[in-house]
Formats: structure tokens, sequence, C-alpha cells
């Protein structure tokens, strides 16, 4: 039998790319992936405030698909767009809060943390995201010749600035210091891997003062991302990645979340944290390492599986 066909729309980033396609790939189809870009007077307005046409979007060249999976503000009139306007049944499929009538998806995807409750509502611990144990372990040896041998390794992963955080120097400085200070003391070799939201400023600070004793990967190289994963005998991710700290949830490893002050209410952020505390799989970060042992979190699994259990 020959696989569903899937579409897949998002706004481009990788958040929500790693939350499509590892809902893609557990779903076992096969898929095209759309950026989606809106048409310059649609990009201001909310979803709940645009009509649901062709006009809204710029149109795609993909048309053969049995199932759309989205994420993002961008992609929720052009997923409804296009479930109502196919000529055979398509099911849809929207990852986060889309803002509209859920009557208009098949199913959505949302994290406890948004609080969304309905019929066709599946809840996720944290994002979903394209991230396999297999993948990982597969990855292990990619950096080791770079680094020294016979030592323990801190991975930290650096997300990037949004609406809530700051990246500039003074926040990302207290984040460095407190690494280098905890490298040293518990004789760790730090592994720095920069986000596509990292700019190159933090990248290029990373690398002054970390760098000497540490390896810091000053391009994006989700091999050694994945290296890092595996390498790793604890994790640090900044505060403002909730998708990157979920994909570290799959290792089972211990995760720590590098705190940057919030410049407005971060509410949503704070729920995340507190529900991963809950769960023992992640603490904040201070000058005291620790190890303790959780369940590995992989929910793109659990909820694939519910979906075909739904979709059969």
């Amino acid at each position: 039998m020959s696989k569903l066909k899937g579409l897949l729309l998002t706004e481009g980033m990788h958040g929500m790319i790693s939350q499509v396609e590892g809902l893609a790939k557990a779903l076992d189809i096969e898929f095209t992936h759309q950026k989606v870009e809106l048409n310059s007077f649609w990009k201001m307005i909310p979803p709940n405030l645009t009509p649901i046409s062709n006009l809204v979007f710029k149109n795609f060249d993909f048309q053969d698909f049995d199932i759309i999976i989205s994420c993002g503000r961008k992609s929720v009139i052009p997923s409804i767009y296009l479930k109502r306007n196919s000529k055979k049944k398509v099911f849809n499929i929207h990852i986060q809060d889309p803002k509209v009538s859920l009557s208009n998806f098949d199913f959505i995807i949302a994290p406890e943390h948004d609080s969304i409750s309905g019929k066709n509502v599946i809840t996720s611990k944290g994002a979903i995201h394209y991230l396999t144990l297999e993948e990982i372990k597969n990855n292990h040896n990619y950096l080791e010749k770079k680094l020294k041998k016979n030592m323990d390794y801190l991975l930290l992963v650096l997300g990037g600035p949004n609406k809530y955080y700051d990246y500039d120097d003074q926040n990302l400085r207290k984040i460095f210091d407190k690494i280098k200070k905890i490298s040293s003391s518990d004789n760790l070799q730090t592994i720095v891997i920069p986000s596509m939201r990292t700019p190159k400023r933090s990248i290029n600070l990373a690398d002054e003062l970390l760098g000497k004793e540490n390896l810091v990967i000053t391009n994006i190289d989700k091999k050694a991302y994945l290296s890092g994963l595996s390498l790793a005998k604890y994790i640090v991710v900044t505060c403002d990645s909730t998708s990157m700290i979920s994909e570290a949830a799959i290792t089972g490893k211990p995760i720590y979340i590098a705190d940057i002050p919030a410049k407005k209410n971060d509410q949503r952020f704070k729920m995340f944290r507190e529900l991963f505390g809950k769960l023992n799989i992640t603490k904040n970060l201070n000058e005291k390492l620790e190890i303790w042992n959780y369940k590995s979190l992989n929910e793109t699994v659990r909820i694939a599986k519910e979906i075909k259990k739904q979709l059969s």
C-alpha cells in the first residue's frame, strides 16, 4: 500500500519545522515542506480576522496531499483553505493554538501550557519535535575528534532573542561566566551549539569568552547538535526555547535552564518550565551540578499513535 502524502506548512523557523516534520515522520507519511508567505496586507492581520481565501497567501506548487500539518500563525488560513477546496477528503492537523475556531481542523496539537481544550485537541507535554534517539546515537562520534579525551562534557544550547527575552551582551555574559565557573570546578569541557535564531554577535561572544578551553560551534550544524546531545553528561538550554528544551528531554539526561530576565510577561514560558520541573526533567542553572533520572520524553511518537488510531 502506498503511503499517505503530507503537505507541511510553516513560517520556516526551526521550532516549527521540527514539530511538523517530527509528526510527519512519526505518522510514516511522505511529505513536502512548504514555507508559507502571506501577501503584504495580511501579514499584519490576525487569523480570526482574515478571510479564508487564496488571495491571502502566495500559492503553492504542490497539490497532491492527503494530510496537511501546519504550525504557526501564518499557516492557519492556508491550511483551512486547502482542506475546504480539495477535491478529495483531506485531514488537517494544526500544531499550537490557531486562534480561530478549533472546528476548522481535524486535530489540534497543543502543549499543556497553552491551556486549550476540545474534542479534537491532543495535548502534549512541551513541544513535539523531529529528533529520535536513534539519530542522536548515530551522530555520537561527530564531535569526538574536536574534544579533549577522558573528560565529561556539558552541552550549552543557545536559542535567540524574541519579544520576551533580550540576547544582549550583559545577559549572555552572566550565562557564559556561570558556565565557565561550573566547567572549571567540575572539570568539564563545554560544547556550545547555536540555533538558527542565535545572533552572530552572540556566537562570537561565546567564542571569545568560552572558546579557548571549550568547543564553540560557530555555524548551524545539526550533526554537531545531535552529537552534543549524545556526548553530554549535562545539558543546558537557554530559557527562551521551549522547543529545544523539549528536544533535549528525549535523552533522559539532566537538563538545566539558563535564565534570561524577561522584558514582558512570560507566563506561558513559566508554565512550561514549571511543568518540566514537576516532571523532574529540568532544574534552574546554578553553580552546582547533579545527576538525576527521568523517563525519556517522546511525545511525538505517543501523539502519532493516537492520531493513527483515530484516522483508521
